[in-house]
């Protein structure tokens, strides 16, 4: 059963000064952050992070949840590849670090997100359900934050949403270890987003196989991909010492990416963005929504490019206050 849960050889390293530990402390958590924030279990919240926002701030963001829900049900499909932003990733080149399954057809809500978490608590990747209007409230930001959705057409959306409600599948595609900066060709480790990509390869390849061996499944999904020339994103990691920070924290590793991305300072990773790009690749008609909120209005931009940092509206994109 799927578990648900409510809406809701190189040098060791010289130790470093209080300020440059600060600095690296920050930047291995944001690269922890690249794939998604480790959940304890029944929270879902960052491993991490404490919940810090007041009632007004929650308030807010369930306004912000209640406006994807609503753009969402106007549009007429019942799925949609739905994606957060988290801690700024903006050093990274990265907005959306997290994506799901949003479902008009979701056993625990409509248009909740099927999606995986890394369950602190018991130190295991784990597949929730989880509310919109919780979704949104995991990115933990009252300041600012943005959600993307991809509209998926009748025919490719019936697909993927038979895929994504699937417990068996959903389930023989969970990898056994999580690592949030998995590399996306492997067995060895999975991240949320890759367990995403696995199942649209599952669903749009019309793998089918609840019988077969453990990663066999995972195997060919991987396998389609590759044929497909699915691209992950590229993280240029850069400062050298991030990449050995990774041996204090137990959900990244490096032991499953290629030595030549190892020398080049690299990490390739499925994000939300290359999963994105190569759906709308893939699927002639899918659309996209954006949606941001800051501390005074949301706004809603239908297709075009992407929000400008700050969320800053357009001419001619939907505006509604917060105030």
């Amino acid at each position: 059963m799927v578990p648900r849960t409510a809406d809701q050889g190189r040098p060791a390293l010289s130790r470093p000064g209080a300020g440059l530990r600060r600095g690296l402390r920050r930047a291995t958590l944001a690269l922890a952050t690249l794939a998604c924030a480790g959940a304890h279990a029944g929270t879902l919240r960052a491993c991490d992070p404490a919940d810090t926002l007041d009632a007004a701030q929650k308030d807010k963001l369930f306004r912000f949840g209640a406006v994807i829900k609503a753009e969402l049900d106007k549009s007429g499909r019942r799925v949609a590849l739905v994606a957060r932003s988290g801690l700024d990733l903006a050093r990274f080149g990265i907005r959306y670090s997290h994506a799901g399954f949003s479902l008009q057809a979701s056993p625990e809500t409509p248009w909740a997100v099927r999606q995986l978490y890394y369950a602190c608590d018991e130190q295991q990747p784990r597949i929730f359900d989880q509310g919109m209007l919780a979704f949104v409230l995991g990115m933990n930001a009252a300041d600012i934050g943005y959600v993307s959705a991809l509209l998926l057409p009748e025919a490719e959306g019936a697909e993927i949403e038979a895929a994504a409600l699937d417990n068996g599948l959903a389930l023989q595609l969970l990898g056994a270890t999580y690592s949030a900066n998995a590399y996306p060709f492997s067995l060895q480790y999975q991240n949320c987003n890759q367990w995403v990509v696995e199942v649209l390869a599952a669903a749009r390849g019309r793998l089918h196989g609840a019988d077969a061996p453990a990663g066999t499944l995972r195997a060919r999904a991987q396998g389609w991909l590759q044929a497909q020339r699915y691209e992950p994103s590229v993280v240029d990691v850069g400062w050298w010492p991030l990449m050995w920070a990774t041996a204090f924290v137990p959900w990244l590793r490096n032991d499953d990416h290629p030595p030549e991305d190892w020398a080049r300072k690299i990490y390739r990773v499925s994000m939300p963005a290359s999963i994105d790009g190569f759906m709308q690749a893939q699927v002639a008609g899918a659309t996209r929504l954006e949606f941001c909120h800051n501390t005074r209005h949301v706004v809603v931009r239908r297709g075009g490019k992407p929000i400008p940092e700050g969320c800053v509206p357009g001419e001619t994109d939907t505006v509604i206050a917060l105030d």
